[in-house]
């Protein structure tokens, strides 16, 4: 097993996540969505090479969230043009859906760095942070419906060395508790009265 200390961002969003979760499983939340994920791209500030780790990461954590998720549908089988915006909207409340938005993920920070661990020669400090921003545009119309945020750091201990593996853990870790996050803070602004139909 490899050590980690998941930070307080990131334990916080697993507690969220846990939370959304289980609301769902108790019945409290009876929406359901389809969530269809257009892009996943990062902002000029995120340093190229970091941004090659963590986009892929992250867009993989979008697709398994969307997939997985108790309120959230992945794909529409046999769904209408949505350009015929009524029949669009009927087959929607046929498949006792609340709403269809395409989605898209801005990666706003991704980080990583090694820090010196005092005391413990032998070893250091794998450090990753990562933040997202979630924004889901209405099918039918393309209008704005929500925006979600999503932040996690990861600290893990390793030796002197970084292995790949060690890297690729604290990645997906982070890449995880910040999407679930985001869909946490989105869930909850399509809850609200004014975006029920």
């Amino acid at each position: 097993m490899i050590p980690a200390m998941i930070a307080r961002a990131a334990v916080l969003g697993l507690v969220g996540a846990a939370a959304l979760l289980g609301s769902t499983a108790h019945g409290d939340t009876k929406n359901k969505y389809h969530f269809q994920l257009t892009a996943v791209t990062p902002k000029p500030a995120v340093k190229p090479d970091v941004s090659a780790t963590a986009t892929p990461r992250i867009e993989a954590q979008v697709k398994k969230a969307f997939a997985g998720h108790p309120q959230l549908v992945g794909t529409l089988d046999s769904a209408p043009d949505p350009k015929n915006q009524d029949a669009y909207r009927s087959y929607l409340r046929q498949k006792g859906l609340s709403g269809s938005y395409l989605v898209t993920v801005e990666v706003t920070e991704a980080s990583e760095e090694l820090e010196p661990m005092e005391g413990k020669p032998s070893s250091q400090r794998f450090v990753v942070h990562v933040a997202i921003h979630m924004l889901g545009e209405e099918i039918p119309g393309r209008t704005m419906a929500f925006t979600g945020d999503g932040q996690a750091t990861v600290k893990q201990e390793i030796g002197k060395k970084l292995r790949d593996r060690d890297r690729e853990y604290s990645w997906d870790q982070a890449a995880e508790v910040a999407v679930h996050d985001a869909i946490e803070t989105s869930l909850k602004q399509l809850a609200k009265p004014h975006h029920k139909p």
